[in-house]
């Protein structure tokens, strides 16, 4: 059974930085995956594959007017092309609507697998930070320093309050 703990979150000035630098770079590829793959899917009538779009993160890092794209945690960029391929799944089975494209005034959200995060005695390390998370948890029932999250979304509301959600099976 899986389970989320959604807590607020309170970066530091650099974290935020960092987070903030990862949430366009997350929507930048979510947007510039979702206009190649209409494009692609109007003019040849193909669809495109989770390992086409990996392959095209792969060559946009090694652009120069994409080369920024290096500077934060490649994890959420995966996991972007992740929920976009499902999302595109799940339009053509009849599931969902067509995905959209992102706006920055919206939530903003990094989605981090264990790969990206280390979880030690209740505190959380994410990558490309030198600095622990620093969040309230406030669930008695549930002790922090035991749990063993198999992913960290960390998200911004439009309104400016931050929140990490723990998703654990």
């Amino acid at each position: 059974m899986r389970t989320a703990y959604r807590c607020r979150a309170y970066p530091t000035s650099e974290q935020a930085a960092v987070l903030n630098r990862t949430f366009g770079c997350v929507r930048l590829v979510w947007n510039k995956t979702l206009s190649e793959r209409n494009r692609r899917y109007r003019a040849e009538g193909m669809r495109t594959s989770y390992r086409q779009t990996d392959a095209a993160l792969t060559e946009w890092k090694r652009t120069g007017e994409l080369a920024f794209l290096s500077e934060v945690s490649c994890v959420p960029l995966q996991q972007t092309l992740r929920h976009q391929h499902t999302a595109f799944a799940n339009f053509f089975a009849g599931r969902a609507r067509v995905p959209k494209f992102k706006s920055r005034t919206g939530r903003q959200s990094a989605h981090y697998t264990r790969s990206a995060f280390r979880m030690r005695e209740g505190v959380l390390m994410l990558a490309k930070t030198s600095a622990p998370l620093r969040f309230v948890w406030s669930f008695g029932d549930v002790d922090v320093a035991a749990l063993n999250p198999t992913m960290v979304v960390v998200s911004r509301e439009p309104d400016g309050r931050w929140y990490v959600t723990f998703a654990v099976d």
